[in-house]
């Protein structure tokens, strides 16, 4: 038997209309990711979901609410819960309703597109698809490419944010460094270019020598003209 939240986003709708609480504090005691949290305050996410008070259920103390809103680094902890929900254990691909098994095509192109640093597998297990279908909207030869839109999976309801964002972790690490991440860069214009700009004379270099130019010929203008003078 596994200890865990009932009704994790009934809760997190009271806790965010009833509780000064972060965004945080309550995704991590309701096992959802921040953005969610966040969509609910907003209004765009679990809308006509009723909350649920975890006081009254048993599942969470008044005191510790208040140790969280003194203390938003403070992580609530979930009390011994009066019903015990046995830990589910799933085996092979994702059960997906009938209702949104259309909409599975669009959101594996949207995760081809979007994620491609994901395995068909990590794919299989988020939407609950099988290895062939994959392959053939990667190769654009599903009966229906013609049709397909990308669609984000979680909103559509296919996996939520945390599954998500748990495979492209799992994705990153064994992808190969970049060349950014390497600390190779680009050659600057300087280097690629035959000629380089501090090679050229700079303005105000050009403004001494006309300035001596023209001193030099106002000297010999005069000293013509006294040549002249003792001439006469």
């Amino acid at each position: 038997m596994a200890t865990q939240l009932l009704m994790p986003k009934a809760t997190a709708v009271w806790l965010v209309d009833n509780t000064a609480l972060s965004f945080d504090q309550i995704a991590n005691f309701c096992k959802l990711h921040p953005l969610e949290v966040k969509a609910i305050a907003d209004g765009e996410a679990a809308q006509g979901i009723k909350g649920l008070d975890p006081v009254i259920t048993g599942q969470l103390s008044r005191e510790e609410i208040a140790k969280g809103e003194k203390d938003p680094n403070h992580k609530l902890k979930l009390l011994e819960p009066k019903v015990r929900v046995p830990e589910t254990k799933r085996k092979g691909p994702r059960y997906t309703p009938l209702s949104k098994r259309q909409d599975r095509p669009n959101a594996i192109l949207w995760l081809v597109r979007n994620h491609p640093e994901l395995k068909d597998a990590q794919v299989s297990r988020l939407i609950g698809t099988t290895k062939s279908t994959i392959e053939q909207i990667r190769n654009r030869t599903h009966w229906n490419s013609a049709n397909l839109q990308p669609m984000d999976p979680v909103t559509l309801g296919l996996c939520s944010q945390i599954d998500l964002d748990l495979e492209v972790e799992r994705a990153s690490r064994n992808r190969p460094a970049t060349a950014a991440e390497t600390g190779d860069t680009l050659l600057p214009a300087s280097a690629t270019e035959n000629a380089d700009y501090r090679d050229q004379p700079s303005s105000s270099e050009e403004q001494e020598l006309d300035a001596d130019k023209v001193f030099a010929k106002l000297s010999s203008l005069k000293g013509s003209n006294n040549e002249d003078e003792d001439e006469e």
